[in-house]
C-alpha cells in the first residue's frame, strides 16, 4: 500500500493486491512451480495467481478474511508448504523486518513492495539476499482512485543466494 496516501492506514497494513500488480511476476514463476501465501488476508493475491494457473498449497494471515486462508502469524511459521512464499506483506517496517528475513530464510520469496524501498540504508543487509526485481509500475490501491504515486516492484530474496539482483522492467530485462 502506497506510503503517501490520503486514506487512512488499514488494520494490519490490509490491502487487496489488484491484478494489474499480479500480471508482470507471473513470467518469472517456473513452470508447474507452488507457492504458500503467509499473508494472505482475503485470499485476493491467491486469486489472482491461480486464474493464470499458479497452485497455492497454503494461505496463512493473522487476521484471516476469506474461508481457505488459515490463522496463524508469518513468524510462527516453520516451514513453506509450497516451492517459494509469495506475498504482499505488511509494509511498516516493524513487521516487514522481522516477516521478511523469517520468510527467505525457508525458501525463495517474492514480496511486493514500493521500489524505492531497494534504496533505503535499512534494506541493505535483505538486498544482498534478493537475486531479483520485476518492476510493476504504479499500483491502484482503492477503487476509484486512479494510480497511485508510488512505484512497486516484486522482489525475489533467497538466503542461499547472494550477488548483484537481476532487473526487469516490466517488459523485459534491463
Amino acid at each position: 500500500m502506497s506510503l503517501i496516501t490520503s486514506h487512512p492506514r488499514k488494520k494490519n497494513d490490509f490491502y487487496p493486491t489488484p491484478e494489474l500488480a499480479v500480471i508482470p511476476l507471473l513470467p518469472h514463476l517456473p513452470e508447474r512451480a507452488t507457492f504458500h501465501e503467509p499473508c494472505a488476508g482475503a485470499a485476493d493475491l491467491v486469486n489472482r495467481l491461480e486464474s493464470h494457473g499458479v497452485r497455492c498449497v497454503a494461505q496463512t494471515d493473522i487476521s484471516p478474511r476469506a474461508s481457505t486462508v488459515v490463522r496463524a502469524s508469518a513468524n510462527d511459521l516453520t516451514s513453506c508448504k509450497g516451492d517459494m512464499f509469495i506475498t504482499n506483506p505488511p509494509y511498516l517496517w516493524k513487521h516487514l523486518s522481522v516477516i521478511m528475513p523469517h520468510l527467505y530464510t525457508m525458501a525463495p520469496t517474492w514480496l511486493l513492495l514500493p521500489a524505492a524501498m531497494m534504496h533505503n540504508q535499512r534494506m541493505s543487509g535483505h538486498m544482498r539476499r534478493c537475486i531479483r526485481i520485476v518492476s510493476v509500475g504504479r499500483v491502484q490501491w482503492f477503487k476509484g482512485s486512479g494510480a497511485g504515486t508510488l512505484d512497486y516492484a516484486w522482489y525475489l530474496f533467497d538466503a542461499r543466494r547472494s550477488g548483484p539482483a537481476e532487473f526487469y522492467c516490466r517488459n523485459g530485462a534491463v
